[in-house]
């Protein structure tokens, strides 16, 4: 596989846009925590609450934890803004509410780059991907340039913010740039470890074991195509 390039950093604002709680977790949050700790802004954009996602809890209750635990998740990487959109969780749907949704977001945040989650079919092979990261993925990269046009979604989050710079997809499987996490993996295990009611649910394995074990192999695995350093990866639009 090709080598994967290094990630720009001469920018200073980010807005991380997913579907769910616990999505940026799964590797991009070790990035996060190297970003916020050089001084740069990232602020967490949520189009649901994740009140599906934990099968026994009922949404009404799984959604507020979730949120609660998407915070604290935050906060351990140095994210202090984040928000939730109230779109249904399991059946956000590409279209024109959801894209004037995130560009009246990309308007008021005014970042430089704009991170979300993979938007393929797959996740690679035939992993297949859900229909909200495929939808929300998609959604993502068309508000980015609906922000910067005045005249779509007029009046919507402000006035229009043609500053983005680059989309940056997460655990995408064509992926093209990375970010070194040698010094800021184990924030990443701290930040994942947060979801504990969710990874409850997923497995019988102690929470920081899986999560230590999981952020370990997939940064090792990516150290193959990044001279050695273990890195989070990244699909890079730029615009």
């Amino acid at each position: 596989m090709n080598p994967l390039e290094p990630m720009p950093d001469d920018w200073q604002r980010a807005l991380a846009i997913v579907a769910h709680p616990d999505d940026l977790e799964y590797g991009c949050a070790a990035a996060i925590a190297g970003w916020t700790g050089a001084g740069k802004h990232v602020a967490y954009l949520l189009a649901t609450r994740g009140e599906a996602g934990i099968d026994t809890l009922e949404p009404g209750k799984a959604g507020p934890l979730r949120e609660q635990e998407q915070r604290a998740s935050a906060a351990v990487v140095g994210v202090d803004v984040v928000e939730f959109l109230d779109h249904a969780d399991g059946v956000i749907t590409y279209g024109t509410r959801l894209r004037a949704d995130l560009a009246a977001a990309i308007r008021r945040h005014r970042p430089e780059l704009v991170i979300t989650l993979n938007h393929h079919d797959t996740w690679g092979g035939t992993s297949w991907n859900t229909p909200d990261h495929r939808d929300l993925g998609r959604a993502v990269l068309d508000a980015a340039g609906d922000a910067g046009n005045r005249w779509i979604f007029p009046g919507e989050g402000g006035e229009p913010w043609n500053g983005v710079r680059w989309v940056a997809v997460a655990a995408s499987p064509q992926a093209t740039h990375a970010v070194d996490v040698t010094d800021t993996l184990e924030l990443g295990v701290r930040s994942l470890v947060e979801h504990r009611a969710y990874i409850k649910a997923l497995t019988d394995q102690d929470p920081e074991d899986y999560a230590r074990e999981l952020l370990t192999g997939f940064a090792t695995r990516t150290a193959e195509r990044f001279g050695g350093r273990p890195a989070v990866t990244f699909e890079l639009f730029a615009r």
